[in-house]
């Protein structure tokens, strides 16, 4: 037993300098001067009262800190002051901070500055009416209005805490950044003193001269004006809207990106742009966007959708031009198309429709129906029209449609509805169509015109016989979307036969080719297997600094 009570009370012992040598680490608050002392245990038991005269100031030390006042109660047990009148907290030469009052704690070194609180390092100062000081973590933190001024912005927030180790702030509630450049508001923002970068939490906007973005994620580096943005991101940016799960912009580049779920308004020219990467060039008033490319315009007051692998905007409102490039479909609620790519100059009204350029070999192997199957198409109500190159004019000032020009290996079918397998067909060199209220009227084919057309009796529909004729030109008018008559405008050459007699193979115009399985009936014709939104990951891979993930969510 007394082995046992020997031990412990070496234990003891050893705990016991423990602790002592712990006490002696935690330094003391010196007293560096005073005008004078005094003690007044009624009213402030355990206080040494410090006090200045004619020649000296308050001067009270503790690890590096010097705080000067007019008056000081000092509690040596407790190694805790608290300082009051023209307070001077100063730490090196790097950090100067006055106040109304200060409390300071030698254990914890905590300093809970108050009133007109003024913080100075050589990157920033800071002014706020209360600020609590830790030396130990070196952070301060304010919970009431502060104004940080740098070399170049204010930034006013309700709350905030700098980091000094990082040169950070973490500003909180109604941020504010005031920049000769540009104005900054978020619910939360982290501000990096040094580089000048910021990160956005929260309901953010950055206002500049040209531009302004919105976000509730974002980085912003303040002295490029560059950043990337997502979460409901926005950029407001030369009379157009642009939006994306991802954003980047830069104002000395004039530049913008975005991708995945990428749309651009364009509010001066009434049309939007939707896909999954888009640029923005502002020197060069053009815009570029692809991957489930869409384009929607307004025609004859209604929409006009345009699909393409990649679609290209470019020029001012007086000469806004859209290039559509591989794979274009376009619909309309009156109109289908399809073709390799399409010019369209808002300006005057035009609409191209182009093939893709054969290469030597294809000229040289594809046979008549080879060429039409690569050639545009559009669809008017149930006739089906293709040429090497279609042109659409609208007027400017109706916006409705116009005219129709159709240039070289112009082949127009149209389903004969009474017959199981008969199809009217007309072929030609040149197409010229009038609109007349927004619908197809009539159009006029020229040069070497072929024409295969079922006649029908009008009493009882029999079938008279299928009109097989070649002549120069012929005119043909429209009636609720269908061929209503055909007039040859020069003598024709051919004749009508009963059906008995005009062999099947007979009863197609060479080249024919019937392309319905092409023509798009709905919006989601208009995308194929290249098109699925799920194949398209944000090009624009952005994550905040690993230090940065534990942030708090904004209340």
């Amino acid at each position: 037993m007394e082995l046992k009570y020997r031990i412990l009370a070496f234990i003891f012992a050893i705990l016991a300098i423990h602790h002592l040598n712990a006490q002696e680490e935690k330094k003391i608050i010196e007293i560096r001067q005073a005008g004078g002392s005094k003690q007044d245990q009624a009213n402030f038991p355990g206080a040494n009262i410090l006090f200045k005269n004619s020649e000296k100031r308050v001067h009270l030390f503790h690890e590096g800190a010097l705080i000067e006042s007019d008056l000081a109660y000092f509690y040596a047990k407790e190694n805790f002051f608290k300082a009051l009148g023209n307070v001077v907290f100063t730490q090196g030469d790097s950090l100067r901070m006055t106040c109304k009052t200060i409390e300071y704690d030698g254990y914890t070194k905590v300093a809970i500055a108050n009133g007109k609180v003024f913080l100075k390092r050589p990157d920033m100062s800071l002014k706020t009416e209360k600020l609590n000081l830790d030396r130990v973590t070196n952070e301060a933190f304010y919970n009431s209005k502060g104004i940080v001024i740098d070399s170049v912005s204010k930034l006013i927030s309700n709350q905030g805490r700098y980091f000094m180790n990082q040169k950070k702030y973490r500003f909180r509630s109604n941020v504010i950044i005031d920049n000769p450049k540009y104005k900054v508001n978020s619910d939360q923002l982290d501000y990096f003193t040094e580089l000048n970068q910021a990160y956005l939490f929260g309901d953010s906007s950055i206002i500049g001269d040209t531009y302004t973005i919105e976000c509730e994620r974002g980085f912003y580096d303040l002295d490029r004006e560059k950043g990337v943005f997502k979460k409901n991101a926005i950029l407001y940016y030369d009379n157009k809207i642009i939006k994306g799960d991802s954003l980047y912009f830069e104002s000395e580049k004039n530049y913008a990106a975005a991708t995945k779920n990428v749309s651009i308004v364009d509010s001066l020219n009434n049309s939007i742009i939707t896909g999954h990467y888009g640029e923005v060039f502002k020197e060069k008033d053009s815009a570029i966007i692809t991957r489930r490319a869409l384009a929607i315009n307004i025609v004859d007051n209604d929409s006009l959708f345009i699909h393409a692998d990649t679609l290209v905007a470019t020029g001012p409102k007086e000469r806004r031009i859209l290039r559509a490039y591989y794979d274009v479909k376009i619909l309309k609620s009156d109109l289908r198309g399809i073709s390799d790519s399409l010019y369209l100059d808002e300006s005057i009204g035009l609409t191209k429709l182009l093939n893709k350029p054969l290469s030597k070999q294809e000229e040289q192997i594809f046979t008549e129906v080879d060429r039409n199957l690569n050639n545009p198409v559009l669809w008017f109500d149930k006739s089906q029209m293709s040429g090497n190159q279609i042109l659409l004019i609208s007027n400017t000032k109706t916006n409705k449609l116009d005219s129709l020009k159709i240039f070289n290996n112009v082949f127009i079918i149209e389903k004969d509805t009474l017959s199981k397998n008969g199809y009217h067909q007309i072929k030609g060199g040149l197409l010229n169509g009038a609109f007349k209220k927004g619908k197809l009227d009539n159009i006029l084919i020229t040069k070497n015109t072929e024409m295969v057309y079922y006649l029908y009796n009008d009493e009882d529909l029999q079938l008279i016989g299928i009109d097989k004729t070649v002549c120069s030109a012929l005119k043909m008018n429209f009636m609720d979307g269908e061929i209503n008559d055909i007039t040859f405008l020069n003598a024709p050459i051919g004749d009508v036969y009963p059906e008995n007699e005009l062999p099947i193979n007979e009863r197609t115009l060479k080249g024919f080719t019937w392309r319905k399985k092409e023509r798009p009936e709905t919006l989601n014709d208009l995308f194929d297997k290249n098109d699925k939104e799920d194949q398209f990951p944000s090009i624009l891979k952005f994550k905040y600094p690993e230090k940065e993930i534990g942030i708090a969510p904004v209340n």
